[in-house]
């Protein structure tokens, strides 16, 4: 049955041609409609004054028909690409092959002239693409096939290329000169200058299509559609014109799977751009004109130099002006294009790009936020989402929470989320469909092997990135000789009179406050603050008994340096912030607060104490000597000194024989590595991009 439903559907749709071919004759001579003519869409008759009807009458006659085949392709359930593509195909091949035999009988030449001139009728194109049409509009919608985004946005940048090759390509003689008959002198010149930037432009809005972009879809059906255009003015490209026609029908056909919304701030940006954009190129061509007014043969003028600057700008002067002469007539309307293309080039990159992110952070936010770490924070670096550069994101019931901040397009989250299971999952899922509205891409600094398996679930991808050292206070002993030199550290601090003094922060008075400060910026010195998944933004970010502070004092009483741990109530543990001091304490001063640390953190029931996090500790440890595992050392290795501490951080961690807790960097796909490498150096401070406004 389905069979024959199709077959029947097939014969209506090859019949629906001809009657629209048929009402067109049968209209001729007994509908009278004002406007322009199209002729020879009727080439059984060979005369003027017959083979041509009024353009509306055709366009109304061909609309019928393709609401016909759009409606015929809805009956029998065929989705709107496919629709598209077969009306298309169907109703051009059989008014091609109409067009051809009714020449071959009217002109008596042979068959292979008739078809080769059937082929330059501008009805065979109108009739293909009103069907086409039809199929795109009234088709079944089809699923939201994830492929076909990318297979449109691979074809677009392909008909991209294809438009700049044509444009560097000889236009056909004979054609070119049906053209200029036709229009004024400048206009093939113009298409053909103009359908390079318009492939270079389908280029760019191709990546748009590949993240699924509504405005993308939107600029590249119109580009497309003018592009078309384009190859007919500039020598009846039929070819080109056609392809890019077919590539519109398929863009309208598979219209909803193109629903990321735009960011709707960047309607006011990119409209003040375009104004400042303009007003520049005026202000260059008023000024321009005006050193060169000897030059022109009319007096100089605002409305004279906004006239010129304004032909120029459009392109109907781009083989010379003719109101200035010499060279400046000859590059002056060139330079003027080339900054309108740049401007717009620049305007649709804008346009385009993914939502501006703006840090949010409310009195409400951090409240809940701070309920959810102490309830359910029981990672280690739970704490750290509680800096003040962090936008929360919360479930609809806000029983989970994740921290994050957007980075040269990428959404960097700080750690994995908190809350229970059942709540973090639906977090995620939200989470997710969030940052893809946003063309954000993806990427979880800090993760834990807690959530690997539902990051996978979610499309997500998982890359080790190193280790964090974790001391069971329980088991740490400073007796045996492996662990002599810390040992040796101790007792060598303790001789010189440096004593410790362990406190909550809310017990650290402000004069207290202040040295600790001094302490913490004579460490950094002129260095950009760096930390984000792994370290607070300020020493009292976190206050009450929510911090711990082990300060060490010399003999005289004096901080010289200090550890700020943060408390991880859910977890029962104490993770390291940082342990700045300075520069004159005698070696072994870390070790020595470490230790401190551990035995008090013992004494007052914590667990463990996480220390510093060693990035790609695995391929430092590895003892392998095979060529790939040397190469990843060595070019790890080619970073000391430029402000990353990798041996350096685990030779300290490995003195306390911890547990190695990996941790991992979680993205969406492969191809998003390198900005994500860019986007967590960045979010960490160790690259000077731009920060985000409040």
């Amino acid at each position: 049955m389905r069979s024959a439903e199709l077959a029947l559907v097939g014969l209506v749709t090859l019949l629906v041609p001809v009657a629209a071919a048929g009402w067109l004759y049968l209209a001729r001579g007994s509908v009278h409609l004002p406007g322009p003519r199209f002729r020879e869409v009727l080439p059984l008759d060979e005369l003027p004054a017959r083979d041509g009807a009024p353009v509306l009458l055709v366009a109304l006659v061909w609309l019928g028909a393709a609401a016909t085949l759009g409606l015929l392709a809805r009956a029998a359930r065929i989705e709107r690409l496919i629709a598209a593509l077969l009306s298309t195909l169907a109703t051009g091949l059989l008014v091609f092959a109409a067009s051809g035999i009714s020449i071959f009988a009217v002109r008596q030449i042979p068959l292979g002239e008739s078809l080769e001139a059937g082929g330059r009728l501008r009805v065979v194109y109108l009739s293909a693409a009103f069907a086409g049409l039809g199929g795109a509009v009234l088709g079944v919608r089809g699923g939201a096939g994830r492929p076909w985004p990318r297979v449109l946005a691979v074809f677009v940048a392909v008909s991209g290329v294809l438009d700049v090759v044509s444009a560097a390509t000889p236009e056909i003689a004979s054609r070119l000169r049906l053209v200029e008959n036709a229009t004024p002198d400048f206009v093939p010149h113009l298409a053909s200058a103009l359908v390079v930037p318009a492939g270079l432009a389908l280029i760019v809005l191709a990546r748009g299509l590949w993240r699924r972009r509504r405005r993308a879809w939107q600029l590249t059906l119109a580009l497309v559609t003018a592009a078309a255009l384009l190859h007919l003015l500039k020598g009846l490209d039929y070819e080109e014109a056609a392809a890019n026609l077919v590539l519109a029908l398929a863009l309208v056909a598979r219209r909803r799977d193109f629903a990321g919304p735009g960011d709707p701030h960047a309607r006011r940006h990119v409209a003040g751009r375009a104004l400042l954009w303009f007003g520049a190129i005026f202000a260059y061509g008023f000024f321009a004109l005006w050193l060169n007014r000897l030059s022109a043969d009319q007096p100089f003028t605002l409305s004279f130099a906004a006239r010129e600057t304004g032909a120029s700008l459009i392109g109907t002067q781009v083989g010379g002006q003719r109101h200035v002469t010499g060279d400046f007539g000859a590059w002056f309307p060139f330079s003027v294009l080339l900054l309108g293309l740049t401007a717009a080039f620049v305007l649709l990159w804008q346009w385009l790009a993914p939502w501006r992110y703006r840090l949010s952070q409310t009195g409400r936010d951090r409240e809940r936020a701070h309920e959810l770490v102490g309830s359910y924070g029981v990672d280690t670096l739970a704490p750290f989402a509680l800096r003040g550069d962090k936008t929360y994101f919360f479930g609809d019931d806000e029983r989970a929470v994740l921290a994050y901040k957007v980075t040269a397009g990428v959404v960097v989250v700080s750690g994995d989320p908190i809350g229970p299971d059942e709540a973090v999952r639906a977090l995620l899922e939200r989470f997710v469909q969030f940052a893809r509205d946003r063309d954000w891409r993806i990427a979880v600094l800090g993760a834990g092997p807690r959530y690997l398996g539902l990051y996978e679930q979610l499309g997500l991808h998982a890359l080790y990135h190193g280790d964090e050292a974790v001391v069971e206070t329980a088991g740490f002993s400073l007796e045996g000789r492996p662990i002599r030199k810390v040992r040796q550290s101790v007792g060598r601090l303790e001789r010189l009179g440096y004593g410790a003094e362990i406190l909550y922060a809310g017990q650290v008075g402000e004069e207290l406050r202040a040295e600790l400060q001094d302490v913490s910026d004579e460490w950094r010195g002129k260095a950009r603050a760096k930390g984000f998944t792994m370290e607070l933004d300020s020493l009292f970010r976190l206050d009450g008994e929510e911090a711990v502070f082990v300060i060490g004092r010399d003999g005289s009483g004096v901080p010289g340096g200090f550890l700020h741990l943060v408390v991880v109530r859910a977890g029962c543990a104490l993770s390291l912030s940082s342990m700045p001091r300075r520069r004159e304490t005698p070696n072994g001063f870390n070790e020595w607060l470490v230790v401190t640390a551990i035995d008090w953190a013992r004494t007052h029931g914590f667990e463990r104490v996480s220390l510093n996090f060693a990035p790609f500790a695995a391929v430092f440890e590895a003892t392998t000597t095979e060529r790939r595992a040397w190469l990843k050392r060595r070019a790890l290795a080619t970073l000391k000194g430029h402000g990353f501490q990798l041996e350096n951080l685990l030779a300290f961690n490995r003195k306390f024989f911890p547990r190695w807790q990996p941790r991992y960097v979680v993205y969406e796909g492969t191809l998003d590595l390198p900005r994500v490498g860019v986007a967590g150096l960045a979010a960490e401070g160790y690259l000077p991009l731009t920060r985000a406004r409040p």
